[in-house]
């Protein structure tokens, strides 16, 4: 069985020591009594749950998988899921981050969020369960009605309902302008939803009591593509006005994907078959609505790989610690021993190191963006509001492909280091390769996501969202430039700061005059900014390491190996992943000739 420990030393290192959140959050008046104790013993218990129940949960689910019965279109999840998911509620783990008005207890979003990768690294595939829940909540706090607030908030905050996003359809992927589904008007404020959704995540489950489904469908008068599409509330049960369930609704499970992973969680086929919902914000308007949640989707997809980067590593590093093989090329290490352990190799020292500068730059990312998350909802400056959520749009695609492009590597490289036990079932490597390869897929692909982020929030604003990113760079090279100890850090991002500006310059005019040249660039585009911004979090978090081991000498005491581990492991980032970005952008300039003019090859 895999092993697992929360990384709470580093979460609380990012939190307090590189971004200091408690003053963030301290100047927000709904976070005003936060502190930095409160935050590390809550996480420290969120630990226990991931570790001690959900854990020993995930190769067993994912072996059984979840149970599909045609007759009744219920779905039975794997043995213990329920039982975790009970435990999960009576910790007031639901309410977490939900406002205390719905029966929240209002802690800051980065609680959730680092309590949520914990869950991911334990079992991914459970923690989707309550996870999508979140981003439900959020559009309905946003956008919904008084009434539909006070009829599902409390019961989703409380864990008692989960949510669920109901977007594409079997011919329409991501281009949800093609969709079918139809929403007739009643006459009552209610509509009836006729039509069928692939691949909802938690579709359905037997939790909870209730799901409450938000539906894409389209009005009778709709205009065409995606301005035509609204937005329903779909209960799987009909909600009296007492809070009581009522008649089952016309909207159900017409059956289960079979998938390479995840494969605990119920990727449901969902069949409206007259469904009754009622629409949430404005006609033809769904989208809003919806993009509250596909955008805390796309970051909670980030959240995911970057759990499962940081659970293949640790297993990796445990088992490349005990495994005897070969003599290291400089010698014996172990010369007591019939072999050295595999971690005296140069390559498996490198297939290491990836994964943990992946996950804890991810980390970093993770955090920062869940800060400017709250910034954007709670800070008292409009202001600050403005800018963080502007930050924040721009950062949301690094989040979810860069992270996951990252993960993708890092589960492959730790399985590498098994050798032949890593496709063996057992030791666990094989499932979170599998599970990090879709984390790619859903929630938009990474291409999409790269298109997004040149295309609309980089081309979109004329660069003005990354000059202002550009700006914290510049702030600390600025502090830290004469600083020879930091040079080594400093000097890369200095550089590639200055070449994003000509790069996207470039790139800019290119697609003005063939728009191909953004499609052909952009998945290299976001994989150079994605190095650009870890590479801004490392020289920040190897400033850090740097300080308190100056300070510890200056005293006399004894250097703090979590220093010293981060300091070398920034190293190792900037010499063998940042220097990547040189041959992204020389591929990124190759234009889109050698794609485009392929008619033949394709043939």
């Amino acid at each position: 069985m895999a092993i697992y420990t929360p990384p709470l030393r580093d979460m609380q290192f990012v939190m307090h020591e590189v971004l200091d959140v408690s003053a963030d959050l301290q100047a927000m008046p709904a976070h005003a009594d936060m502190d930095a104790d409160t935050i590390n013993a809550v996480l420290e218990e969120g630990g226990k749950f991931a570790a001690e129940v959900l854990l020993p949960l995930n190769i067993s689910g994912d072996t059984e998988g979840c149970t599909y019965d045609a007759s009744s279109h219920a779905v039975t999840t794997p043995a213990g899921f329920k039982e975790a998911y009970a435990q999960y509620v009576a910790g007031g783990w639901a309410a977490l981050a939900c406002e205390p008005e719905f029966g929240g207890q209002g802690l800051p979003l980065i609680v959730n969020q680092c309590f949520y990768e914990m869950m991911n690294s334990a079992n991914q595939a459970w923690a989707m369960y309550p996870g999508l829940t979140h981003g439900a909540y959020a559009a309905l706090a946003t956008h919904g009605t008084e009434e539909q607030k006070a009829t599902y908030l409390h019961k989703m905050s409380s864990g008692a309902w989960t949510g669920t996003m109901c977007l594409t359809e079997a011919h329409c992927g991501t281009d949800l302008g093609l969709m079918r589904t139809k929403a007739e008007p009643q006459g009552d404020g209610t509509y009836r939803l006729t039509g069928n959704k692939i691949f909802i995540s938690a579709g359905e489950q037997d939790l909870t009591d209730n799901i409450i489904h938000l539906v894409l469908a389209r009005l009778p008068d709709a205009p065409p593509g995606i301005k035509g599409v609204s937005l329903f509330i779909v209960p799987k049960f009909l909600v009296h006005a007492d809070g009581s369930l009522g008649a089952r609704n016309g909207i159900y499970c017409g059956g289960l994907e079979h998938k390479m992973g995840i494969k605990s969680n119920a990727t449901a086929q969902i069949v409206l078959d007259g469904a009754v919902g009622t629409l949430v914000g404005q006609p033809n308007k769904g989208m809003q609505g919806m993009f509250v949640m596909m955008n805390a989707a796309r970051l909670g997809v980030g959240n995911q790989s970057l759990g499962l980067t940081e659970v293949a590593f640790q297993n990796a590093l445990a088992y490349a610690r005990d495994r005897l093989q070969m003599r290291s090329l400089t010698g014996p290490k172990a010369p007591d021993q019939a072999a050295d352990p595999i971690i005296v190799h140069p390559d498996v020292r490198k297939m290491l190191l990836t994964a943990r500068a992946y996950a804890e730059g991810g980390r970093a990312l993770m955090c920062f963006s869940s800060m400017l998350l709250e910034k954007e909802h709670h800070h008292p400056d409009e202001a600050v509001r403005k800018e963080s959520g502007e930050m924040l749009a721009m950062l949301t695609p690094i989040v979810k492909a860069f992270i996951t492009d990252n993960g993708w590597t890092a589960t492959s490289g730790c399985l590498q280091v098994f050798g032949g036990h890593g496709y063996i079932k057992e030791w666990g490597m094989e499932q979170f390769v599998r599970d990090a390869r879709i984390n790619m897929i859903y929630e938009g692909t990474n291409t999409i996501q790269s298109l997004d982020l040149l295309g609309r929030k980089i081309l979109g604003n004329n660069g003005a969202t990354l000059k202002k990113f550009g700006k914290l760079i510049g702030a600390l090279v600025a502090e830290e430039g004469v600083n020879e100890k930091m040079a080594e850090f400093i000097t890369p991002i200095a550089m590639l700061g200055e070449q994003m500006t000509r790069f996207t310059t470039e790139l800019g005019f290119k697609g003005f005059q063939n728009p191909d040249e953004l499609g052909a660039a952009a998945v290299d585009y976001l994989r150079v900014a994605g190095h650009l911004v870890f590479g801004y979090f490392w020289a920040r978090m190897a400033q850090v390491a740097l300080r308190q081991m100056a300070a510890a000498a200056s005293q006399g005491r004894p250097t703090d190996p979590f220093y010293l581990a981060k300091l070398q492991t920034a190293r190792f980032y900037f010499a063998k992943l940042f220097p990547e970005t040189a041959t992204l952008m020389r591929t990124a300039r190759t234009g889109s000739k050698v794609l485009m003019d392929t008619d033949a090859a394709l043939a």
